[in-house]
């Protein structure tokens, strides 16, 4: 199998090919730990997610490290500690946790490894010294700043711009210790309580970018496979990381592949909350929107494509989960995942080329390829499937429970006195609002079906 990506260095698709096949290392920008994470922020979660399981599907699990870091130090926590009272340490062991929570029920793997930046300072002054060493970088006023006169020729072949357009385009922060307006700031001094770490140049903290450069280099090595993120990290985020690692490290590229992901917007505009269109992971998981649905309409659209998160799209990406989940139920979960869909994915990642897929395999009978397809993508997991039930809303699932009780004393009553019309007539209800009754001896089970219309369900309910 042959796995192409778009490299957005190079803007070409490029076949890809390893330094290592018995270790693939891929990065990703992951998390500012100071709040839940909103939807757009689970977007280059599922993206990344899917490619580290096609790189453990070809090359095995054994074989892929995959490096998501947590910034743990930045101003955004410092102003949260602030407003809070609340120690920063706090305030970031329970965001993280917040976010592997959030992350784990939209059916997103733990990376391999989870580095804290603050864990990395060590590395961070060493690298910084480096540079300074080099005529990369150069202290003042307790600032240690990048020059980028110094690697001129090269910075902006990422974002494919010129010092002199990133300098008129962009906002830069106009500072009388810096020697070029795109200077930027490796490490700065720390003020009256705010967190702060010794070094040669006074006690201070790092910048946001060298975290990326140091913690990538100490658990991959000077050169790894793939580095990735959102489009927004491009620059200048990523355009730094670049500079400041060849710069250290004397070679010529950090990595090999750049993959970038769109961004995300509601019902057709930028999500704001100044629009009332902002919302959190958590906030449709506690609506009672599955992880699953949400990890559905991610994928629909090509990573590199905006995506747009709309109701219809959750709604239909709900109705075709169920359906799915009634007919493989009593699939074998062990089977290998299609060919043609591995082919899809190792295509960039066509995500939306899989679905297509998915939805030929259901709709010709072709369970077993339905299902193994399926979790390739995330989808159809077994742990998710209570998850997924529990989606539905407090209000739904109370519906559901008082139908059950009333079913199973009709059924009770229609023993003795063999007159089923009420638990005719209460089946009757449910199968219109697209639920499937079951009864045993051991009780009543009632599972919401692929048309499943809690409308329905709750017109038929007030009507008892």
């Amino acid at each position: 199998m042959t796995i192409e990506l778009y490299n957005t260095r190079t803007k070409t698709k490029e076949v890809f090919e390893p330094l290592d096949p018995q270790n693939v290392r891929m990065y990703v920008c992951g998390p500012t730990v100071y709040d839940r994470a909103h939807l757009g922020n689970a977007r280059p979660a599922i993206v990344f997610d899917v490619l580290f399981r096609l790189l453990r599907h070809e090359y095995g699990a054994d074989h892929v490290t995959y490096v998501r870091n947590f910034t743990d130090v930045d101003d955004k926590i410092n102003a949260r500690a602030a407003e809070t009272g609340r120690e920063i340490s706090d305030i970031t062991a329970e965001t993280s946790q917040w976010y592997l929570d959030d992350m784990a029920e939209i059916g997103v793997l733990e990376p391999s490894r989870m580095p804290r930046a603050t864990a990395y300072i060590a590395q961070m002054v060493a690298m910084i010294e480096d540079l300074v060493a080099k005529g990369h970088a150069y202290a003042a006023e307790g600032h240690v700043l990048f020059a980028v006169d110094s690697w001129k020729a090269d910075y902006g072949r990422l974002s494919g711009r010129t010092v002199d357009d990133m300098i008129a385009g962009a906002r830069v922060e106009v500072a009388p210790y810096k020697r070029n307006p795109m200077d930027f700031v490796l490490w700065k001094p720390s003020q009256a309580g705010e967190p702060g770490w010794d070094s040669p140049w006074g006690v201070g903290r790092p910048g946001w970018h060298i975290e990326c450069s140091a913690m990538a280099k100490a658990l991959l090595g000077e050169v790894f496979d793939i580095h990735g993120g959102g489009n927004d990290l491009m620059f200048p985020h990523h355009e730094n990381e670049i500079a400041q690692s060849c710069c250290a490290n004397d070679t010529e590229e950090m990595a090999r592949v750049w993959m970038h992901n769109e961004m995300l917007q509601v019902e057709g505009k930028k999500m704001s909350k100044s629009l009332g269109n902002f919302f959190t992971v958590r906030d449709l998981l506690d609506q009672g929107v599955p992880g699953e649905v949400i990890r559905f309409v991610m994928l629909s659209t090509h990573y590199r494509k905006p995506m747009d998160w709309t109701q219809k799209k959750r709604e239909e990406a709900e109705k075709t989960l169920r359906k799915w989940r009634m007919l493989v139920r009593d699939i074998d979960p062990d089977d290998s995942p299609s060919p043609s869909v591995i082919d899809l994915l190792s295509d960039d990642l066509n995500t939306w080329g899989v679905i297509s897929k998915l939805h030929h395999f259901a709709d010709e009978g072709d369970f077993r390829a339905l299902k193994a397809s399926a979790q390739i993508m995330g989808l159809l997991l077994p742990e998710s499937d209570s998850a997924f039930q529990a989606g539905l809303s407090s209000k739904v699932r109370n519906r559901l429970a008082g139908f059950r009780n009333r079913l199973t004393e009709a059924r009770k009553s229609a023993m003795m006195t063999k007159d089923f019309s009420e638990v005719d007539r209460l089946k009757a209800d449910l199968i219109d609002a697209g639920v499937e009754v079951r009864m045993s001896k051991e009780g009543v089970e009632l599972v919401p079906g692929p048309g499943f219309d809690p409308a329905k369900l709750e017109a038929s309910h007030d009507s008892l």
